[in-house]
């Protein structure tokens, strides 16, 4: 049975790093974007990670370009950029495709098990999947879903 324990992805400064670390973890991934009207989520993705990573959560951005050219930066310009406006010390990753022919393993897989619009697509950025600590997704939610609407099931996934 595939988990989020099966794949890796490049950290945001080059680096590969195994999901496999997160082993335990209630994990909320999102596919962020610099230049987007969500990006102010990223505030409430952090307070979300801050508020609850004693207990086990971690959230995991992982950047794309992939709707309207909303994060055109390079990895370097992405990271301060998030952490100079938002303040962010949860894990970033490098750019990653989330639909279309590259898109990037855990993508796919999550996808597979959280369907969306049409064929399983994700719609726009700031999509999120909550990943319970048995390492399979638990539920999705869309991008105008703001992070402290997760509060509740993020401490169901803590939990169990």
């Amino acid at each position: 049975m595939t988990t989020i324990s099966d794949f890796s992805a490049k950290a945001i400064d080059g680096t590969e790093k195994s999901l496999a670390d997160y082993e335990g973890k209630a994990v909320l991934v999102v596919n962020t974007a610099s230049k987007c009207g969500f990006t102010p989520q990223y505030d409430g993705l952090e307070e979300l990670y801050k508020r609850y990573e004693d207990e086990g959560l971690v959230v995991l951005g992982f950047p794309c370009d992939q709707f309207g050219h909303q994060e055109p930066g390079d990895e370097s310009e992405i990271q301060e950029f998030c952490k100079v406006n938002f303040g962010v010390t949860f894990p970033l990753f490098s750019k990653i495709d989330v639909n279309g022919d590259d898109t990037h393993p855990l993508y796919k897989w999550l996808k597979e098990e959280k369907g969306g619009v049409g064929p399983s697509k994700i719609k726009w950025n700031f999509t999120k999947f909550l990943i319970g600590r048995d390492g399979k997704p638990v539920k999705r939610y869309a991008s105008v879903t703001k992070p402290g609407k997760l509060a509740a099931d993020i401490e169901k996934a803590l939990k169990a």
